[in-house]
């Protein structure tokens, strides 16, 4: 048996899957047990797949998902997210585009304590969107501004696509949770020039507010976030200082959001398990992606693709840089077709060998995946972020939210360059761990 024919009609099963919207964890899983029984036969590939599945669901670095996705659940029920927009709100809202600012910080604050990109967008949809409407903001703006905030989720720490991808290159996710504050500050600074730039050029898109607020409620504003800070400089400043590895964090996170929203006196018993059931909803997605992936990865392993892409990227001699920008390229390729955590776990086994054989560090690639992935949360024609935003905004159509994240996606693209040019940006903090 060929299995360069085999890997390569693997492939082909794969994408016609994925074009036919079965979900991209299942897609992989089939192509996986599939390729690996034509291979080494059924009863190998089923008792694989029953390994994974168990490996997966039991190993303790997995154990963070579900908490921090809880952590997020909470913060958002305990009303933490609408206390951020107001507070950025008061201290920015009274200048040009100073609301699609307060947006974009927003969604930094919450992205601090919810580790998803799909759950940034959704709670500053319900909680922006509907203040900036009604300051006469462009539809465009806000969703695309939204939008683009969204995928701060997944490079601010925690960020679960991090988690993953150090869970798939037994990389220390405490180290890529360090690597991802610096370049997620700078997205966010240059989120915020962006914005400056619209509305420099369509000053009637993001109209001004008449009103400042004084000191006393900038003050009082303030106050209001002390318990989204807290949490922050607890959980990353832990792992940081080496206090707790990030499962504990992510442990020891939930727990202090349950407490604060107990004490507040913002969390009822039903608001509880409604958090449960969505932290095991969205953490059950999660592990299915991740299981197909190990199938998908043992299928990539029998017919010897890695090493073979290894070779071949390395042959054609375009030097470190060169063979990047072909990555990169890939990327945003496929970036317009899948969702984030499905190019993580779909192109990282294959292209890590070929990144180490480079000389590139891994931590530091690993923030360049999830800025690539960034992207893919706002282009077309699978934004997840854009899709997410639609379904709570039916009045506003796709195509709409689309040419709001334009500008985004060029600024993000800036933030690509100068994380490549200039690594130390990402490795600065996690060298001095």
């Amino acid at each position: 048996m060929d299995l360069n024919l085999v890997a390569i009609g693997g492939f082909v099963v794969l994408f016609a899957l994925a074009a036919l919207r079965v979900p991209i964890g299942v897609a992989m899983g089939i192509v996986g047990v599939g390729g690996f029984s034509l291979i080494v036969g059924l009863e190998p590939a089923l008792r694989q797949l029953a390994l994974s599945a168990i490996r997966s669901a039991s190993s303790e670095a997995f154990g963070l998902v579900p908490m921090f996705l809880l952590m997020g659940a909470i913060a958002t029920a305990s009303g933490m997210s609408a206390e951020l927009f107001k507070a950025a709100n008061t201290w920015l809202g009274h200048r040009r585009g100073g609301l699609a600012t307060a947006t974009i910080t927003a969604c930094g604050g919450f992205a601090a304590i919810c580790g998803s990109s799909v759950a940034t967008a959704v709670t500053m949809t319900r909680v922006a969107l509907p203040e900036m409407r009604s300051r006469g903001y462009a539809d465009a703006i806000a969703t695309g501004t939204i939008a683009a905030g969204g995928t701060l989720g997944i490079l601010i720490p925690p960020s679960i696509v991090l988690a993953i991808y150090g869970i798939i290159t037994e990389q220390d996710i405490g180290k890529l949770f360090i690597a991802g504050i610096i370049p997620g500050l700078l997205t966010m600074a240059l989120f915020i020039v962006t914005i400056q730039i619209v509305s420099w050029a369509s000053p009637g898109s993001m109209p001004a507010s008449a009103t400042r607020a004084d000191w006393p409620t900038r003050l009082r504003a303030i106050q209001g976030v002390w318990a989204i800070g807290l949490l922050f400089v607890f959980i990353i400043g832990g792992i940081y200082l080496g206090m707790f590895t990030p499962t504990e964090a992510a442990g020891a996170g939930a727990a202090g959001a349950f407490l604060i929203g107990v004490a507040r006196r913002r969390l009822t018993m039903p608001m509880l398990i409604d958090c449960l059931v969505e932290a095991i909803r969205t953490t059950a997605s999660v592990f299915m992606v991740v299981i197909g992936a190990v199938m998908f990865g043992y299928f990539l392993a029998v017919t010897q693709t890695t090493q073979k892409i290894t070779e071949w990227m390395i042959g054609l001699d375009f030097g470190p840089y060169g063979t990047l920008a072909l990555i990169l390229l890939l990327f945003f390729v496929l970036g317009c077709v899948l969702d984030a955590l499905a190019m993580v776990v779909l192109t990282v086994p294959i292209l890590l060998p070929v990144i180490l054989q480079l000389g590139f560090d891994p931590i530091w690639f690993g923030v360049i995946v999830v800025v690539a992935a960034e992207l893919a949360l706002i282009t077309p024609p699978v934004g997840m972020n854009v899709f997410v935003i639609n379904s709570v905004v039916r009045d506003i159509s796709l195509m709409t939210i689309f040419r709001g994240a334009l500008p985004f996606v060029g600024m993000q693209g800036v933030v690509l360059v100068i994380l490549v040019l200039f690594p130390a940006i990402v490795l600065f903090l996690p060298s001095r761990m």
